[in-house]
C-alpha cells in the first residue's frame, strides 16, 4: 500500500474514533478494551485478562501476521483500547498505527504494552528473531508483565490479573519442564526449519536450528543456500525437515526430496488454523513431532 494512502487511511480512522468513540476511557460494557497485534498477545491477554477484558486481535486467523495491513475501523480500535499490546519491528502496519495514534489526543501513549522487545535470538545473518513466546520461560516473564500492566489500567481488578497471571505461569512452567524432559536425551540435536523461527526455542534446550532461509518466512532461498542446508541435513542424519502452517511447504519438500528426508509441522504459533487449539496444544504437538524427529527417548 503507498504510503501516502496509509497515511490518509490512519487520518481518517482518526477522525472516526474521535467523534464516535466505541469505548468509554478505555472501557467497553463496563471491561477493559484490550487490543492485541497477533496470536500470541491475544492468548496472554485473554487468559490474564478473563472475563473482565474485551480483547480484538488485530490479525485475523489464518493470516500471515507479518503482512497484515489495517483497515480504518482496525486503526480506530488501536485509538479507543485502555491498552494496546504489540511487538514493536514485526508487524509495520501496527507500528504505524500506534505511531499515528500515539500524536492524536485521543491515544493514550501509556496504554501501548510493548511486551516482547529484541532481547537476542538472533540467527545466522544477524536478523533479529522475534519469536520470543516459543520459550516458556520467557513467555512466562510476559505474562507477570502483562498482569501488572492490566492491573495499571483497571486497579479494580488488579489482584485478579496478577492471580490469573500466576496461574499461567505455573502452567508455563509445567511446559518448561515437558520440553526439558522430553529434549533431554536425543539421538540428534540439529533442527531443519523453513526459516529461521526456533532460535529462542532452540536456544533454552539446546537444539541447533538449521534454517533453509533467515527471520523472514517469505525470502526465497537461493539454490546455493538449498544445496548449503542439503549437506547439513546429509552431515547431521537429518530425518525430518519441518515446515509451518502458515507458509508454503514447498521449500521444505525439497530438500526433503534431496535428503531422503520426511517433512513435519513445526508451528511458529504465529497465528492459529485451527480453531479447536491454543497455544499450550500446539507447543505440545511441536514437542511431540521435535521428540519423534530427534530420536529422543523419554
Amino acid at each position: 500500500m503507498p504510503r501516502a494512502l496509509l497515511a490518509a487511511l490512519l487520518t481518517l480512522a482518526v477522525a472516526a474514533g474521535c467523534a464516535g468513540r466505541a469505548t468509554e476511557n478505555g472501557f467497553s460494557g463496563g471491561r477493559l478494551a484490550v487490543v492485541t497485534a497477533f496470536y500470541p498477545l491475544q492468548f496472554l491477554s485473554e487468559r490474564i485478562g478473563g472475563d473482565m477484558v474485551t480483547v480484538t486481535n488485530l490479525t485475523k486467523p489464518g493470516a500471515e501476521p507479518h503482512d497484515v495491513e489495517l483497515n480504518p475501523r482496525q486503526v480506530a480500535q488501536v485509538a479507543d483500547a485502555g491498552l494496546a499490546v504489540y511487538l514493536r519491528g514485526f508487524q509495520p502496519a501496527v507500528d504505524s498505527a500506534v505511531a499515528m495514534e500515539a500524536k492524536g489526543r485521543s491515544f493514550d501513549v501509556s496504554s501501548v504494552v510493548d511486551l516482547l522487545p529484541y532481547t537476542g535470538g538472533e540467527s545466522e545473518d544477524g536478523s533479529k528473531d522475534p519469536h520470543v513466546w516459543l520459550d516458556p520461560v520467557r513467555l512466562s516473564a510476559i505474562a507477570g508483565a502483562l498482569g501488572d500492566r492490566l492491573g495499571r489500567a483497571d486497579p479494580t481488578h488488579a489482584s485478579d490479573y496478577r492471580e490469573r497471571a500466576q496461574d499461567l505461569q505455573d502452567q508455563l512452567q509445567d511446559l518448561d519442564r515437558a520440553y526439558a524432559e522430553g529434549l533431554a536425551t536425543c539421538r540428534r540435536h540439529e533442527v531443519v526449519t523453513s526459516h529461521e523461527a526456533f532460535n529462542y526455542l532452540a536456544h533454552r534446550y539446546g537444539l541447533t536450528q538449521i534454517g533453509i532461509t533467515g527471520v523472514s518466512p517469505e525470502a526465497e532461498p537461493s539454490a546455493r543456500q538449498l544445496a548449503a542446508v542439503a549437506a547439513q541435513a546429509r552431515a547431521t542424519g537429518t530425518t525430518t525437515i519441518f515446515f509451518e502452517t502458515l507458509v508454503s511447504p514447498k521449500v521444505a519438500e525439497t530438500i526433503a526430496r534431496e535428503v531422503g528426508a520426511r517433512t513435519a509441522v513445526l508451528d511458529p504459533l504465529e497465528g492459529l488454523t485451527d480453531p479447536n487449539a491454543d497455544y499450550f496444544s500446539v507447543m505440545r504437538a511441536n514437542l511431540a513431532a521435535l521428540t519423534t524427529a530427534l530420536g529422543c527417548t523419554s
